[in-house]
C-alpha cells in the first residue's frame, strides 16, 4: 500500500538577537533625555556607549528630534518603559567607532539612523517588512500580547527591545550595516534626520493608501501634526486632486492649506466630521489615513474606558475613517496603535468591502525611495520644523511639542557634546 508523506518544512530560522543593553565606557560620559515616568524627563549625565557587538557602529549624534510618538512614553501609556531609558529615534551623526564585522561604514562617515532597529537577514527582511524583523526584539510580551514579536526599535520601551535612542550626545547603532544610512555631503542634517522615520513613514502611509493618478485620487487625512503634514504633501507630489485634513489646531490645518492645498476640518467646530467629508465629497474619499493613532478619544463612554482600563486605545478616529471613505475604498493607518479597543465597527468595514493596512514603518525599504526626491529638491521635508532648541533645552521642547504651544510642529534637538 502506498504511503505518502508530508512535504519537508524548512527548519525554523535561527534567531540570534544583538544585545539590547549597550556596554558603557568607563570613564567618558554625555549628557542623554532619561525617562521617569508621566511628563517627566530629565538630563542626565551616563557613560557613553562602546561597541557591544562585533556588527555595532557608535554614533556622535549631530542632531535628533522629539517625534509625535514619543508622546505616548511621554504620557507614560505605552508599556515597558522603565525610569532611566533614554527616549528618541530619530536621529543623525558621525560614526565614531564600528565593530569588526560592520562592512559599509567607517569612522567619520555622516549617516541617519533607521528607527526600525532589522537583521537585513530573516525572511521579513529579504521582503523589505523590516519592522517585521525576526531577530531585533527579545520582547516575550510582545509575543504574548501581539501573537508574534515586531522589530526593536530606538528608545521606545522594552516592549521593542529595551534599546537606549537617541536623543543624547552617542547612541549605538546594531547591526550598523542594514540601519545606518551613509550621508551625501550635500544633504543638511535636518532633511537628514527626516529620512530615520517622519518622511518615510508619510510616504508609506500614501504608499498604502494607493495615492496617485487613477488609484486613489481623494483623501481625508486625521491629524495634522509631522506626519499628517507629511502625508498631505506626499499626497498632493503623488498626484491626490482632493484632499482634506483634519485637526483641532488651526495653525497646523493652515500649514495643510499652505503646503498641499488641503481642505481643512477643524474637529472642534465640527459636529459631525463625516458628515462634513460627504457634504465635501459625496461618495467618500478613495482613500484615508489615520495619522493620530490610539490616545485620542473624543466622546465621554470611551474617556471613561481608558481611564478605568477597559480599552487601551480609542476607536472613535477610526470609525470616522472607516465610515466616510467610499465603499471599496482604502484605509491606511500610520498613527499608533498599542493593544485594544471597543465598539470597533467591523461590520460597516466588512460591509463597505474595505482594505485596511497599518504598520510601523519600513524605514530601511522607504528611505531608498525618498532619499532621491529630498535631494534632488523635488520634495523638501523641513517646512515642518518650527523649533530648534539647544539639547539643554530639551525637557522643555517635550513640554512645548505636548501641550502644542507657539506653533509647535517639529523640533530639531542639537547635542553641544560637551563630554568628560
Amino acid at each position: 500500500m502506498a504511503t505518502t508523506t508530508a512535504p519537508a518544512q524548512p527548519a525554523p530560522e535561527a534567531i540570534i538577537f544583538p544585545s539590547t543593553m549597550a556596554r558603557k565606557h568607563p570613564t567618558k560620559t554625555m549628557r542623554a533625555l532619561e525617562w521617569f515616568g508621566a511628563k517627566d524627563v530629565r538630563f542626565q549625565e551616563r557613560p557613553v556607549p562602546i561597541v557591544t557587538d562585533s556588527s555595532d557602529a557608535i554614533i556622535r549624534v549631530s542632531a535628533t528630534t522629539i517625534c509625535g510618538s514619543d508622546l505616548h512614553l511621554f504620557h507614560n501609556e505605552f508599556e515597558g518603559m522603565e525610569k532611566g531609558d533614554v527616549l528618541g529615534h530619530e536621529f543623525v551623526g558621525i560614526v565614531e567607532e564600528v565593530g569588526p564585522e560592520v562592512k559599509t561604514l567607517k569612522v567619520g562617515d555622516r549617516v541617519a539612523a533607521s528607527a526600525v532597529i532589522a537583521c537585513g537577514k530573516c525572511s521579513y527582511c529579504k521582503l523589505e517588512l523590516y519592522s517585521n524583523c525576526d531577530c531585533t526584539n527579545p520582547s516575550k510580551t510582545m509575543e504574548k500580547t501581539y501573537g508574534h514579536r515586531t522589530s526593536g526599535l530606538f528608545g521606545y520601551s522594552h516592549l521593542t527591545g529595551g534599546y537606549d535612542g537617541g536623543q543624547a550626545e552617542f547612541a549605538r547603532v546594531p547591526l550598523a550595516d542594514i540601519n545606518c544610512l551613509k550621508l551625501p555631503k550635500t544633504l543638511s542634517d535636518e532633511k537628514a534626520v527626516m529620512l530615520c522615520d517622519v518622511a518615510c513613514t508619510s510616504y508609506m502611509a500614501c504608499d498604502y493608501a494607493q495615492i496617485g493618478a487613477g488609484k486613489s485620487e481623494t483623501v481625508a487625512i486625521w491629524g495634522a501634526g509631522p506626519i499628517g503634514l507629511l502625508s498631505a504633501a506626499w499626497a498632493k507630489f503623488m498626484g491626490a486632486k482632493r484632499i482634506i485634513v483634519i485637526d483641532y489646531h488651526d495653525y497646523r490645518l493652515k500649514v495643510a492649506q499652505n503646503v498641499a492645498g488641503a481642505i481643512t476640518i477643524n474637529a472642534s467646530q465640527v459636529t459631525n466630521i463625516v458628515q462634513r467629508i460627504g457634504e465635501l465629497i459625496p461618495n467618500g474619499p478613495d482613500a484615508v489615513i489615520d495619522a493620530a493613532g490610539f490616545r485620542f478619544p473624543k466622546g465621554l463612554s470611551h474617556k471613561l474606558q481608558r481611564m478605568l482600563h477597559l480599552e487601551t486605545d480609542a476607536p472613535e478616529i477610526l470609525t470616522e475613517c472607516i465610515q466616510s471613505v467610499r465603499k471599496g475604498g482604502i484605509v491606511s493607518v500610520i498613527g499608533d496603535y498599542y493593544k485594544t479597543m471597543n465598539n470597533f465597527p467591523i461590520g460597516a468595514f466588512m460591509e463597505k468591502g474595505l482594505i485596511m493596512r497599518g504598520s510601523q514603518v519600513h524605514v530601511q525599504h522607504y528611505w531608498k525611495i525618498v532619499l532621491p526626491l529630498i535631494e534632488s529638491g523635488q520634495f523638501d521635508p523641513t517646512f515642518i520644523i518650527t523649533h530648534r532648541f539647544p539639547f539643554e533645552r530639551v525637557a522643555e521642547a517635550y513640554s512645548m511639542f505636548d501641550e502644542a504651544r507657539d506653533g509647535a510642529i517639529k523640533i530639531i534637538l542639537k547635542p553641544l557634546h560637551k563630554t568628560a
